[in-house]
């Protein structure tokens, strides 16, 4: 497993002492220095000034955890603040209250919208610790056996890498610059009720089976939902999209007519925007097949009903997030916001979310902070030898539970499309909220 993950790239050995790491040995032994004024500058105004530096970072409920936000304070010695907003106000705020923002938390397709905007800071290679351990996927485009991963959709690999500070495009091969450190992603699928639906699953195709009418829902987030069902149309051969990830207006209008046919039809039963809402829809049985994320099901499973994220013959649908710091950022804050960033792909968080089913972008640190039985249910795919519990204690998965969809290249390599952003964005919103409110 170890050996599959690991990408190395041509830059060798990244640098493994942080200006943080620097300052704090040199203040080890600074008594006497300082004392004898031997030592002046930078060193001691950083040291007196780290436990006034707070970092603000925005970003969704799966991400942006206080957990997470609290474990990071402790380690670093300075404070980080998580603060939380689904993925319209997100993107409000990033836009146009940039300043309030340090941290940038977002899925990759957020990208489009900041970049050449002057809202995040590029990254420099040299400044980030993991790159050489993260997952290929980001760094290459690929799989670890050479295969290309689905463009289809915003593939973290086309909006990773920039030619300059200023540019205002992505860069089509690696350089020296990344719009942003990969950190969060998964896999997702359709959730359903075994109990209720007395036999297998296959097909995206089944979203729009008339067989679960009024039983049915899909997630109301148009850059995921579009995705959802253009895999649930083409599954049915109503449509066979050039890609599906950037529609053009004849395809959004086909799509966007054959999903208001089935709602007049009465075939949803809702849409649903937030993770709460589609863990209430699935246990109450008001719905047996559904748009869901992995901890949802884990979250219907924990209140004893069954619940099973099938692994679909037409592949997943992928998403990931990012973070960056915000272009207002300099000096000792933004130094700041580089050890934080390196910090928070170092293990600790990685084993944090895993717990949840989501998986870090460099799993060998997080590995470290799981026991075996853990890591190998949530990324080897083996059978718990014991419950699985979620970071806080909360029973996720019973013992002798197999992860729905196998291990993380079983789940990770059958990436059918990714969460977008078109070229037609604006039209396809308009044409997804008509269809929502048909």
């Amino acid at each position: 497993m170890t050996g599959e993950i690991r990408s190395r790239n041509k830059q060798g050995a990244r640098r493994d002492v942080t200006r943080r790491r620097v300052v704090k040995a040199a203040a080890a032994g600074a008594g006497l220095a300082l004392g004898s004024g031997l030592v002046r500058g930078f060193p001691t105004i950083w040291a007196q000034n780290l436990k006034d530096i707070k970092l603000v970072q925005a970003g969704g409920s799966y991400s942006a955890i206080m957990d997470i936000g609290k474990q990071a304070s402790k380690d670093l010695g300075f404070t980080v603040e998580m603060q939380t907003a689904d993925h319209a106000a997100l993107l409000n705020r990033l836009v146009n209250e940039p300043k309030t923002i340090d941290i940038a938390d977002t899925e990759y397709f957020f990208q489009h919208f900041m970049v050449g905007r002057n809202i995040i800071q590029p990254i420099p290679l040299a400044k980030y610790k993991y790159w050489d351990q993260t997952v290929p996927i980001f760094s290459k485009g690929e799989y670890p056996d050479g295969r290309k991963v689905s463009t289809q959709g915003t593939l973290p690999f086309k909006v990773q890498y920039l030619e300059s500070r200023t540019a205002k495009t992505f860069a089509k091969q690696p350089t020296e610059l990344l719009a942003g450190i990969p950190t969060v992603f998964n896999a997702d699928t359709l959730g359903i009720r075994p109990d209720v639906i007395h036999r297998p699953i296959e097909h995206w195709k089944e979203l729009l089976n008339p067989e679960f009418k009024g039983k049915t829902a899909i997630v109301d987030v148009p850059s995921i939902g579009i995705m959802d069902a253009a895999m649930a149309i083409e599954s049915r051969g109503d449509l066979k999209y050039g890609d599906k990830g950037n529609m053009t207006r004849e395809e959004i209008d086909k799509t966007i007519a054959i999903l208001i046919a089935a709602k007049k039809a009465g075939q949803f039963r809702a849409f649903w925007t937030t993770f709460d809402e589609s863990v209430n829809l699935m246990a109450s049985g008001e719905v047996v097949i559904q748009s869901m994320w992995s901890p949802a099901v884990t979250a219907v499973r924990s209140r004893n009903i069954d619940c099973y994220y099938v692994p679909l013959k037409e592949g997943y649908r992928g998403w990931a997030s990012c973070v960056a710091p915000m272009a207002h950022l300099s000096g000792l804050k933004l130094d700041a916001a580089f050890d934080y960033i390196n910090w928070y792909n170092s293990g600790w968080q990685g084993g944090f979310i895993a717990k949840q089913g989501y998986y870090s972008s460099v799993p060998e640190t997080a590995k470290k902070f799981l026991t075996d039985d853990e890591w190998g249910f949530w990324y080897g795919g083996k059978p718990a030898k014991s419950d699985m519990n979620d970071p806080y204690g909360h029973l996720m998965e019973k013992a002798g539970r197999t992860r729905d969809g196998g291990s993380f290249w079983q789940r990770m390599g059958n990436i059918a499309c990714w969460n977008t952003l078109m070229d037609e964005d604006r039209y396809m919103v308009r044409r997804w909220n008509e269809f929502v409110s048909a």
